[in-house]
């Protein structure tokens, strides 16, 4: 709480508009772009809504709709990247570690598919890098955007309306966590039912 309590009295000090510009501009590029992965994320979003509730120029709603916007937007934009560039542009960042985090980043897409995408959102530098292995791997279009407009709701919407409603009701901040374990369980559980269907596969055709 000591990270929120700070990005808190930082935001409280700045006017609506440069808030929404400053939080929807984070969301966008840590969603689009490789450089997002090293913005801090659902701290932003969780100071965002807290200062929502305690200012009253700033607008939860307006807020609400920069960010899922940013969100929404920022993963298609990654994703037509990851399509159109596909794994060459990935493989050009040469540093070990982020290597090293964007074959974790393919192996939970492969394992996850769809579930992937949405729990995504809630994992730190996964999140940046999905989009663009999910067009790189050629993911179905509508499939990515369903998955898309979830994710953006459940991160963006839902962690910044859980730092509202913690100003004036004790105890929300576990609802973040509960969003987060939801779409993480899912993603593991869709990846085991994947699994077993493959492994049936062959004994099918026999």
């Amino acid at each position: 709480m000591e990270l929120f309590s700070s990005l808190d009295s930082q935001f409280a000090d700045i006017g609506p508009l440069l808030l929404y510009f400053i939080v929807g501009g984070n969301v966008f590029v840590q969603s689009a772009l490789v450089i997002g992965f090293v913005l801090p994320g659902s701290s932003i979003l969780f100071s965002a809504g807290l200062v929502a509730a305690t200012e009253e120029n700033v607008s939860i709603s307006a807020l609400l709709t920069v960010i899922f916007m940013a969100a929404f937007i920022g993963n298609q934009v990654g994703f037509v990247i990851g399509r159109v560039l596909g794994r060459s542009y990935l493989s050009k960042r040469k540093s070990p570690a982020l290597q090293k985090v964007i074959r974790k980043c393919e192996r939970f897409y492969e394992k996850s598919g769809w579930w992937s995408v949405v729990a995504a959102r809630f994992v730190p530098w996964v999140r940046t890098f999905l989009p663009l292995i999910a067009g790189a791997s050629k993911m179905p279009y509508y499939k990515f955007l369903s998955a898309n407009i979830l994710g953006a709701l459940a991160w963006g919407v839902g962690i910044t309306l859980a730092g509202y409603y913690t100003a004036s009701i004790p105890g929300v901040e576990t609802f973040t966590y509960a969003i987060a374990g939801f779409f993480i369980v899912g993603s593991i559980v869709s990846g085991i039912v994947d699994y077993l269907r493959r492994r049936r596969l062959p004994q099918d055709k026999s």
